[in-house]
């Protein structure tokens, strides 16, 4: 069904809202304090993967890339797990960047995951980087 202008205007203000929290968790894995990304994740995230795993995954993810580049302009998705799914049941928003690093000759797809929390807080649950497809 097609959205309401009022919908669209929640979605359009959601999605400017997600992408300044995606820009803020990418500019703390920018500067290597992924551990306090996952201070402040959801606590399906926190139970998944430990601090110390999360943080040195991350860094030493980022630190083969080389210096951050630029970012472009992020897609969002949204999606529903349900219960029994690879990812834990709920509400994800995952915000998609397109990043250069200085080792990479092309644009990296970095991905900023969110969970909407039982409190209905959107918190952050994952971090990647991967090469962009070729699809």
């Amino acid at each position: 069904p097609a959205l309401s202008a009022a919908q669209q205007a929640q979605v359009a203000k959601q999605d400017a809202e997600m992408t300044a929290a995606a820009q803020r968790v990418a500019q703390l894995v920018d500067s290597q304090q992924a551990a306090s990304v996952w201070d402040g994740a959801s606590a399906v995230a926190r139970k998944a993967v430990t601090r110390d795993v999360f943080a040195n995954n991350v860094n030493a993810d980022r630190a083969k890339l080389g210096a951050l580049v630029s970012r472009g302009k992020p897609s969002i998705t949204r999606v529903q797990y349900p219960a029994g799914a690879s990812v834990p049941e709920g509400i994800y928003l995952n915000v998609s960047f397109p990043t250069r690093f200085a080792n990479n000759a092309q644009p990296v797809r970095e991905l900023v995951s969110f969970r909407l929390d039982e409190d209905k807080v959107w918190r952050a649950s994952g971090y990647s980087v991967r090469a962009a497809s070729a699809n």
